[in-house]
């Protein structure tokens, strides 16, 4: 859960985005997460996010998110193990803990939605920026659809879908087929359909899709314009 510190409200723009990347370079990432939070909802906001800002806030949440999700992968095997030896007292004590864990997972989904939908899509102007918000907003259901069960899990998938279709349709026509953004959310959307909905052709037929298509553009691209889509498609969120 992202803990609350004091944040000055009083600070520019440009002293946020410090900040922010101070607290990256320190690893203090819950921090990075409130510097960026006052830059979109303080006493200086500008509009729309530049690639800089825009950036900054996905990292920031990324590796809040990011720890979690290991730690709850984590918990759940030894929650298995502890079954598996038939130790109640053990398998109830891991349960509270798992429980913790969904719980802090659950509150930095439901901030992340929260500027999304109240700031940052609302805002967005740039078809790019669009893309990458509705593409952001996919992911962070999709991480709850990952630990949510029944009726939770049901409404996290559709949210899922709902974002990463949005964004589709919107890439289809604005964005480039090699644009970095529109291939991220396309292998994105792979994943959750071989992670989420148990659709394992439809998820390497989709990021079969992704490869072959970039691979025939890719052919007539420079040499400099091929790392940043390479380096897009190696990093599976």
């Amino acid at each position: 859960m992202v803990t609350t510190t004091t944040v000055p409200d009083n600070l520019t723009r440009d002293q946020y985005v410090y900040l922010a990347k101070l607290a990256e370079q320190a690893e203090r990432y819950e921090e990075m997460v409130q510097f960026m939070q006052k830059l979109v909802l303080g006493n200086t906001p500008g509009g729309e996010l530049n690639v800089e800002e825009r950036n900054l806030l996905s990292v920031a949440y990324k590796n809040v998110i990011g720890s979690l999700r290991a730690a709850w992968r984590i918990v759940s095997s030894i929650e298995q193990k502890e079954e598996g030896r038939k130790n109640e007292e053990h398998v109830g004590l891991v349960k509270e803990y798992r429980s913790k864990v969904e719980s802090e997972l659950t509150d930095v989904c439901a901030s992340i939605s929260r500027l999304l939908d109240s700031n940052l899509i609302p805002s967005a102007t740039a078809s790019e920026s669009k893309v990458f918000y509705l593409k952001m907003k996919g992911d962070y259901h999709r991480y709850l659809a990952e630990f949510k069960v029944g009726d939770e899990r049901k409404a996290a998938a559709e949210d899922t879908m709902l974002s990463y279709k949005a964004a589709q349709d919107l890439a289809a026509t604005d964005l480039a087929p090699t644009h970095p953004i529109r291939l991220g959310l396309a292998l994105n959307f792979s994943v959750f359909y071989y992670e989420i909905l148990n659709q394992s052709d439809k998820a390497c037929s989709m990021a079969k899709q992704v490869m072959l298509s970039t691979l025939t553009i890719i052919t007539s691209v420079n040499k400099l314009f091929r790392i940043p889509m390479f380096s897009c498609m190696g990093e599976l969120e």
